[in-house]
């Protein structure tokens, strides 16, 4: 009898499979129509009002059966007893077997990281996955309360699930490389707002690199990490809108023998979860140019930051560290200043420095 019954569980979800949420839909309307029509020939006036007739529908065909409503005539009972619970009874049962499934479907999705993410922008994409420094990543771009409200996307190529299910504000993609142009199309390349490149070494960090670089948009920002410096001058030739940076163990270990709590210094300026942090801002356009030293003292005064140096584009190249406080700053330069939290454009009131 139980060998029956399991033959008879597989037989129905195989059915509920092969059914699409159209027919479920068209059947189930269709259904009610008819038992609508029905209830009206046989004269159950009390039952026929389209609000009505949807509660007690729902009520009676799920078998709840408050029984607030029901059919009064002997012709309308027998429309309930014979069409209206055993066919309805089936409808509901698919319905919930579907809904089920694709409930199922979605998580699961999401969870190996087969959902498609072509129609998200101004995202931020992590490609690259590592047990430790990733999730710190995670942490630290969440933990700036101030920042633009855009969504992470992990895109990785380690067969694994979903590390952040339980984070909304975390999605995730499994791609089968990180240089197939329909994998990249994807996870919407051409849209995102800012990259990380973090390969699982430096020649998939470099490919990714080459290959995303002429894909994004001329407002993205894209940041690679490398153990190996010669990679990073053989990426600038090729890519000039790729910011690279290397672990500087060395430079890190002798400054902190020469200038004890350099180390502290520098672990404050990067983490945004505790102390004051290395922020940039972009001069908005419009904004007529102006002195550094202007900028410095109000800088300090209205907003507690300190400004360290103005860079001319994304990836900071020759950027002018603590200059001079008669040099001239423009639109569209972009300042970098130490504050205990993001000051946003809006908030710096422009029009005084000039």
């Amino acid at each position: 009898m139980h060998h029956i019954f399991n033959r008879l569980v597989v037989l129905i979800r195989s059915h509920i499979d092969q059914v699409s949420w159209q027919a479920v839909v068209f059947t189930t309307l269709l259904h009610m129509l008819l038992i609508w029509w029905l209830l009206m020939l046989a004269g159950e006036q009390a039952l026929t009002p389209l609000s009505t007739y949807f509660y007690y529908y729902v009520v009676t065909t799920s078998t709840v059966g408050y029984g607030d409503f029901s059919a009064s005539t002997e012709l309308g009972r027998w429309i309930v007893a014979l069409l209206q619970i055993p066919f309805g009874l089936a409808l509901f049962g698919v319905l919930l077997g579907k809904t089920g499934q694709t409930v199922t479907y979605l998580i699961r999705r999401a969870m190996t990281g087969d959902k498609s993410f072509a129609h998200i922008n101004n995202h931020i994409i992590i490609f690259g996955w590592h047990d430790t420094r990733t999730k710190k990543m995670v942490d630290y771009i969440l933990a700036d309360h101030k920042r633009l409200d855009r969504r992470i996307l992990l895109a990785v190529t380690e067969q694994m699930e979903h590390p952040f299910l339980a984070n909304p504000m975390v999605d995730f993609a499994r791609l089968s490389s990180f240089t197939d142009l329909d994998e990249l199309k994807r996870i919407a390349i051409d849209r995102a707002d800012k990259i990380i490149i973090d390969g699982q070494d430096d020649d998939q960090t470099f490919t990714t690199a080459l290959r995303i670089s002429k894909l994004v948009n001329k407002q993205c920002h894209i940041s690679a990490h490398f153990t190996d410096e010669t990679k990073i001058e053989m990426l600038h030739e090729h890519c000039h809108n790729v910011e690279c940076s290397s672990a500087k163990s060395a430079e890190i270990l002798v400054r902190s023998m020469q200038d004890p709590g350099s180390s502290r210094v520098q672990e404050e300026l990067l983490s945004t979860l505790h102390g004051d942090t290395q922020f940039s801002l972009p001069i908005p356009k419009g904004v007529q140019a102006m002195e550094f030293g202007k900028l410095f003292h109000h800088f300090k005064y209205s907003h507690d930051a300190i400004l360290l140096g103005v860079a001319h584009n994304l990836s900071a190249k020759n950027m002018d560290l603590n200059p001079p406080l008669d040099y001239v700053v423009s639109e569209g330069d972009i300042l970098h200043y130490i504050a205990a939290e993001r000051v946003l454009s809006d908030e710096v009131d422009w029009s005084a420095l000039v």
